[in-house]
């Protein structure tokens, strides 16, 4: 039986691909967000400001980290 570590199995690319993956993600949940509040907020005329907050937070963290990563690098 040949017993394969974790090591063995991650290599730059798997990195690669889950750094992009995990972008992907994030933006798709802020667009997700902002797209669900323009929809209860201009068509159902009720905000709803959970999903304005979640939007806001997914877009400070994101330019937050483009900002620290331009003054470090």
């Amino acid at each position: 039986m040949i017993v394969r570590t974790l090591k063995d199995n991650v290599d730059e690319r798997f990195l690669t691909h889950r750094l992009r993956a995990t972008s992907l993600a994030g933006v798709a949940g802020g667009v997700t967000a902002s797209l669900l509040f323009a929809y209860y907020y201009f068509l159902e005329q009720s905000p709803r400001w959970d999903l304005l907050a979640v939007a806001l937070v997914i877009a400070a963290v994101k330019i937050g980290a483009l900002a620290f990563y331009r003054m470090t690098d």
